[in-house]
C-alpha cells in the first residue's frame, strides 16, 4: 500500500485523510467552547470530585466532562456525517454512556449495577444498531463467518474499551490524550482503506479529546469522570469495529490492540491482581501502572508523557500492517526525544548525578582532582 509520506503520498493524504481533519477541528472547537460550561453546570449542580482518599488532586474538581466530550463528538458526526448508516447508533449509545454514568459519578453505582449498565450500552450497539464483528481473518485470505458467535464477540470488545478507557482515567489528561492518539492512527489506518467516513469518526473523536485536553492536562481544570472515560471507551470500539467493513478483522482491530497494549494489559492485569486477591473486579485501588509510575517518581504530566509516547509508538507499529513504515520512524524518533526530556527533567528535579570522573576531566572540572 502507499505510504503517505512517500511517492503518491500526499495526494493519498488529501483525498483520504484530510477529509477527517475538518471533523477533528469543528469537535476540538465545540468541546473547548463547552468544557468551561460544564465546569459552570458542575458546580451548580455539586457534581465534584472532592481531594481525599484515592484522589491525588488538591482541589475540589469539577465532574461533568464527559458531556463536553460528548457535545464535541456529537457536533462534527451531525455536521460531516448526518446520513451515514451507524450516525444514529453511534450517536445514541455513547450519549446514553455520557449520560447514564453520570449517576456513578454522582453516588457511585455499585459493581453490578455498574457491569449492567455497560452490558446494556454494549447489546444496544451490536443488536440493535447492528454495529459488530462479522467475520475474523486466517491467514490465506480466508474469513471465517462468527455467525450466532458475532454478537458475544463484539459485546466482548465494546465491554473491553469501556473498562480499558475507565482504568486508564487515572491521571489528569491520561485518557483523553491517548485516544486522541489512538483515534488519529485510526483515521491513518482507515485512510489507507479509503473508508472517508471512519476517517471523518476518528478525527471527531481525536478532535472532541484534544479540546477537552485544554482543560483536563495537569492541573486538571475538570474531570470526564466515569461519564466521560465510558463515552470514550464506546465510542473507540464502535468506531474501530466500523473500520472492520473494508478489511480482515484481524488486521482493523489489530491497530487500537496495538496501540492500547500497555492500558489493555494494565487492565488485564488488575482484574486477575483482585480476582486473586478475592476482591470484587471493580473495586478501585493505586496500583495501576501511572499510579505505580507516580510512585517511582513521575509527576502527573511526565506520567502522561510516557504513556503517549507508548500509545504512539506501538500505533506507528500497528499501522506497519497497512504500508505506513515511515510512520514509525517519524513516531520513533519523537518519542526518543520526549522520553530523553522526561528522564533529563527527572535527573535535574531530583538531584540525581551519574559520577563521570573522566567527563569533568576532558571539560577541565577542577572538581574532579
Amino acid at each position: 500500500m502507499t505510504d503517505f509520506f512517500g511517492g503518491g503520498g500526499l495526494i493519498s493524504l488529501r483525498d483520504h485523510v484530510l477529509p477527517g481533519l475538518w471533523p477533528l477541528l469543528v469537535a476540538f472547537a465545540v468541546c473547548a467552547l463547552v468544557t468551561p460550561l460544564a465546569i459552570r453546570l458542575s458546580r451548580r449542580t455539586a457534581m465534584i470530585a472532592e481531594p481525599g482518599g484515592r484522589h491525588a488532586h488538591a482541589n475540589p474538581t469539577p465532574l461533568l466532562g464527559g458531556l463536553a466530550l460528548f457535545a464535541g463528538f456529537a457536533a462534527a458526526v451531525l455536521i460531516f456525517l448526518p446520513q451515514y448508516t451507524y450516525t444514529p447508533g453511534l450517536l445514541i449509545v455513547s450519549g446514553l454512556a455520557a449520560g447514564l454514568l453520570i449517576v456513578d459519578d454522582r453516588r457511585s453505582m455499585s459493581p453490578w449495577v455498574k457491569l449492567g449498565v455497560q452490558v446494556f450500552l454494549s447489546l444496544l450497539a451490536v443488536v440493535v444498531f447492528g454495529i459488530e464483528i462479522k467475520f475474523v481473518s486466517l491467514p490465506g485470505n480466508h474469513l471465517i463467518q462468527l455467525g450466532l458467535l458475532a454478537v458475544p464477540v463484539s459485546m466482548f470488545w465494546l465491554l473491553g474499551m469501556q473498562n480499558t478507557v475507565n482504568f486508564l482515567d487515572g491521571v489528569d489528561g491520561l485518557a483523553a490524550g491517548v485516544i486522541a492518539i489512538v483515534a488519529v492512527i485510526l483515521m491513518l489506518a482507515a485512510g489507507t482503506l479509503k473508508d472517508i467516513e471512519v476517517v471523518k469518526l476518528s478525527g471527531a473523536l481525536a478532535g472532541t479529546c484534544a479540546g477537552f485536553l485544554i482543560f483536563n492536562f495537569h492541573p486538571a481544570r475538570i474531570f470526564m469522570g466515569d461519564s466521560g472515560a465510558h463515552f470514550l471507551g464506546i465510542a473507540l470500539g464502535m468506531i474501530s469495529i466500523l473500520g472492520v467493513a473494508k478489511v480482515a478483522v484481524a488486521f482493523a482491530l489489530a491497530v487500537p490492540v496495538i496501540a492500547l497494549a500497555v492500558p489493555i494489559a494494565d487492565t488485564a492485569w488488575a482484574i486477575f491482581r483482585r480476582r486473586r486477591n478475592k476482591t470484587s473486579v471493580a473495586t478501585p485501588d493505586l496500583l495501576h501502572l501511572h499510579h505505580r509510575l507516580q510512585s517511582f517518581g513521575l509527576d502527573p504530566r511526565q506520567t502522561c508523557y510516557v504513556f503517549y509516547s507508548a500509545s504512539a509508538l506501538l500505533g506507528a507499529l500497528g499501522l506497519t500492517l497497512f504500508g505506513h513504515g515511515r510512520v514509525l520512524a517519524v513516531v520513533v524518533v519523537a518519542t526518543a526525544a520526549l522520553i530523553s526530556t522526561v528522564a533529563a527533567d527527572l535527573l535535574q528535579h531530583g538531584g540525581w548525578r551519574v559520577d563521570a570522573p573522566l567527563v569533568r576531566r576532558l571539560l577541565g572540572d577542577s572538581g574532579s582532582r
